[in-house]
């Protein structure tokens, strides 16, 4: 029996819908990863895009547990020497929502353009409205 290998042409990619009200950070981060690489499908392949788009609403009231909201240490850089930013995850919730959730999925990601190619297909918004009704997208409980 011959190996299956999935061909980009092949490849059937559903739209989802998850609401982030009240949901820990990783654990929609980690979901998120695993649904944009397509590892959740029997015909998974790792050197193709196999994974479905992800829309995620309310993504300003994701939240982390314990201290990390205090604690948890966003860095970015200008790239002028002593240019280095430094934030916390309220301040980065409070300033940019979603940014946090797009860091973190990004972060979990092949690096090069595959996975260039998949954090495009993760769409995220604050609020509850979002532009992708036309897509009807499944709604998916994390």
């Amino acid at each position: 029996m011959k190996t299956y290998s999935a061909k980009p042409g092949e490849v059937k990619q559903e739209w989802f819908v998850i609401d982030g009200t009240d949901k820990v950070l990783g654990r929609v981060a980690s979901e998120v990863a695993r649904r944009l690489r397509g590892k959740h499908k029997p015909e998974f392949t790792p050197h193709i895009d196999t994974g479905d788009f992800i829309v995620v609403v309310n993504a300003g009231k994701l939240r982390v547990t314990g201290t990390k909201g205090l604690n948890k240490k966003y860095f970015r850089h200008s790239g002028y020497p002593g240019g280095i930013y430094e934030t916390n995850f309220d301040k980065m919730q409070e300033r940019f929502p979603g940014r946090a959730l797009e860091k973190a999925v990004k972060g979990m990601l092949p690096k090069g353009p595959l996975g260039y190619a998949m954090i495009k297909k993760l769409k995220i918004y604050a609020e509850a409205e979002h532009p992708h009704s036309a897509q009807q997208p499944k709604p998916l409980e994390i």
